[in-house]
C-alpha cells in the first residue's frame, strides 16, 4: 500500500464502530484483555501486555495501553487495513481523524453539541486532549516497535520518530552528561504546551468545604490538598497506613508503586481521627483494612466513583459554577 493510493480517504464521512472492548480480570497474571468484535482476544495485544507486566507496568498502565489500542484497532476495522499490515499512511490518517473527530461518551451515547470559545461555532462535541493523543501515539510507536523486534509486525513502524532537519533522528548527538530537553520523539506526537497549575480559588473552596456533609468527606478533601497524592493512591491507603502522631499518610505511588510517607496537615488529621472515631466498631480496623468506607450498610470499601459522586451531589446543592479546576477527583 502506498501513501497516494488513499490520498482520497474520507475521513470526514468515516464512521467507527464501537466494536471490541477492554475487559479487566482479577487474573494478576492477566488483569486486562482487548476483545476483537467476535469476543477473542486480541493476540498481538495480549503479548505486549505481558511485555508491559515484565518490566513492572501496573494493571493500571495496562489497561490505559489496552484502550488507546482499541481506538487503534477499531480505526483500522473501519478503513480495511489488517493491523499488520499498516502503514505510515493509516498512522497519518488516525492521527488526522483523532484530532477532529468528537471523544464519544460512555454508554455509546451521542455526544453533546458545544460552541468554540474562539470561533463561536457549535461543535459536534467535546474532542480528545493533546495528552490523549500524546499517549496514543507513544502507545502505537511502542506496540508497532516491540513486534518489530520479534519479527512479528510489519517491516517498518507506521509511528516513525521525528526526524530533524538533516535527515538524522532526534537527539542523535546528545551527550549524555547534558540534561534532557523536553523535545517530541514521535513524528505525529502533538506538542503539548506548558499549563499553569490548576487551583481552586479560595472562596468556591469554603463554599464546597461547607457543604460537605460528613467527617469523612472534610477529611478526604483535605488530604487530597494537604499531601498532593492523587485519589486513587489516597482512596487506596489502609488503616496501618495512618501515623497521626507524626502526620503522615503512606501511599503507593501510582507509576512506580513504591510506598511513600505523605506529610498532612494538622486539620486533615483531626478531620480524620474524626471520622475514625465515628466508624470505630462499625468497620473493620485491622492494619491492612481499607482505611475509607462508605457510610452506609452494608459497608463497603469506598471506590473512585463513590468518592467522585461525592463531589456530584455537593456541586447540586450550591450555585451553578464550573467544576473547579483542580478537583482532586
Amino acid at each position: 500500500m502506498t501513501e497516494t493510493s488513499d490520498a482520497s480517504r474520507d475521513l470526514a464521512g468515516l464512521v467507527v464502530p464501537s466494536a471490541g472492548s477492554v475487559v479487566e480480570s482479577d487474573d494478576p497474571w492477566q488483569p486486562c484483555r482487548l476483545l476483537d468484535a467476535d469476543g477473542e482476544v486480541v493476540v498481538p495485544v495480549a503479548e505486549y501486555l505481558q511485555d508491559l507486566q515484565a518490566i513492572g507496568r501496573p494493571a493500571t498502565t495496562q489497561r490505559s495501553y489496552a484502550l488507546a489500542l482499541l481506538r487503534w484497532f477499531r480505526f483500522l476495522s473501519a478503513v480495511g487495513v489488517p493491523w499488520g499490515q499498516a502503514t505510515r499512511v493509516e498512522a497519518r490518517d488516525f492521527s488526522r481523524w483523532l484530532q477532529m473527530v468528537a471523544k464519544p461518551t460512555r454508554g455509546g451515547a451521542a455526544p453533546q453539541g458545544r460552541v468554540n470559545p474562539v470561533t463561536g461555532k457549535s461543535g459536534p462535541g467535546r474532542q480528545y486532549a493533546l495528552r490523549t493523543r500524546a499517549h496514543s501515539e507513544t502507545v502505537l510507536r511502542g506496540i508497532y516497535a516491540f513486534h518489530l523486534e520479534l519479527g512479528t509486525g510489519p517491516l517498518s513502524n507506521p509511528f516513525p520518530l521525528a526526524r530533524g532537519r538533516d535527515g538524522e533522528r532526534a537527539r542523535a548527538h546528545h551527550a549524555p552528561t547534558a540534561p534532557m530537553k523536553f523535545e517530541r520523539s514521535g513524528l505525529y506526537r502533538p506538542k503539548i504546551a506548558r499549563q499553569t497549575p490548576r487551583r481552586i480559588p479560595d472562596d468556591r473552596f469554603d463554599e464546597l468545604f461547607a457543604r460537605l456533609p460528613s467527617h469523612r468527606d472534610r477529611a478526604l478533601v483535605t488530604l487530597w490538598l494537604s499531601t498532593g497524592a492523587r485519589a486513587s493512591e489516597l482512596l487506596g491507603v489502609r488503616q496501618g497506613e495512618v501515623d497521626a502522631g507524626q502526620q503522615l499518610v503512606t501511599v503507593v505511588r501510582k507509576g512506580s508503586r513504591v510506598l511513600q510517607s505523605l506529610p498532612a496537615s494538622p486539620d486533615a488529621v483531626v478531620w480524620l481521627r474524626l471520622y475514625q472515631a465515628q466508624m470505630d466498631g462499625l468497620v473493620e480496623t485491622e492494619a491492612d483494612s481499607p482505611l475509607w468506607w462508605t457510610l452506609r450498610r452494608p459497608f463497603r470499601p469506598l471506590s473512585y466513583p463513590a468518592a467522585y459522586r461525592m463531589f456530584q451531589r455537593v456541586n447540586a446543592t450550591t450555585r451553578a459554577w464550573p467544576r473547579p479546576n483542580g478537583c482532586p477527583v
